[in-house]
């Protein structure tokens, strides 16, 4: 099965799963995967890394932006199989370790059914593993060891979690300035198969923990500084972030 890779910079891809995507970032034979997609996309994930060059025991680490189904689907596998760390921010290490689930449930679902995209997109869910209750047992807040004062993490890449909450409480964006990218998650996305809206945009409502949080964040964005966003769900965008946090407040108006 072959993954949908897209180099965006340097060491730095965008890979579509089935709905979902996720990010690696790679510095020589090391590698940090963002995201980690629906539990049933681990061909895809395994493939994305090939495609790359690498392979799971190569990934340093994993940071997951927050701990839905479809981007922590395999997170615990690789911690169980290559002892790789999953780090999230702080407030998100109980929702990853399903202290409770912060997601939209089948009944939500079925009353937003009539609109258009939902249901393929729910039976998409479903067969994907969406459903699916797959704790990560031993998540990690993010580490303290070599972090720069700027907030770099010492891992390929070099990633600064920016905290970007109301999608979920502790849901976390990463910023790589020295190439201008923004990895932004859920918190701002360019497309959904549930959305008619193409281009920079919030997730549908139905979506969000607290979409008046999820809307403040969007300040965040405003301020971050670069041209290339890679989104939870979409393509790549190209064009200042400030703008496109700008676009999505006022689709979100």
């Amino acid at each position: 099965m072959r993954a949908d890779v897209q180099q965006v910079a340097d060491g730095t891809y965008l890979v579509h799963g089935s709905n979902t995507n996720w990010v690696i970032l790679t510095e020589g034979d090391a590698v940090t995967l963002i995201d980690t997609g629906y539990p049933g996309d681990r061909a895809l994930l395994l493939a994305s890394l090939a495609e790359v060059g690498s392979a799971p025991e190569a990934v340093t680490a994993v940071l997951i932006t927050h701990a839905h189904t479809d981007h922590l689907g395999n997170a615990e596998y690789l911690r169980t199989t290559h002892g790789t760390p999953i780090y999230l921010h702080e407030a998100e290490l109980p929702h990853a370790r399903r202290e409770f689930l912060h997601q939209v449930d089948v009944g939500t679902v079925l009353k937003n059914g009539w609109r258009p995209g939902v249901l393929p997109w729910a039976i998409h869910a479903i067969r994907s593993g969406g459903t699916a209750h797959v704790p990560v047992t031993a998540p990690e807040p993010f580490p303290s060891d070599g972090v720069a004062p700027d907030g770099t993490l010492d891992l390929p890449g070099r990633p600064v979690p920016v905290h970007t909450p109301g999608h979920t409480g502790g849901h976390c964006a990463y910023h790589l300035p020295d190439a201008g990218v923004v990895i932004a998650g859920d918190a701002l996305v360019s497309g959904h198969p549930t959305s008619r809206i193409k281009g920079p945009q919030l997730l549908p409502d139905m979506f969000h923990h607290e979409r008046a949080r999820a809307v403040a964040s969007l300040d965040v964005f405003e301020g971050l500084k670069g041209d290339v966003l890679l989104p939870g769900h979409g393509p790549v965008h190209r064009g200042p972030v400030r703008e496109a946090a700008l676009q999505a407040r006022e689709r979100a108006l």
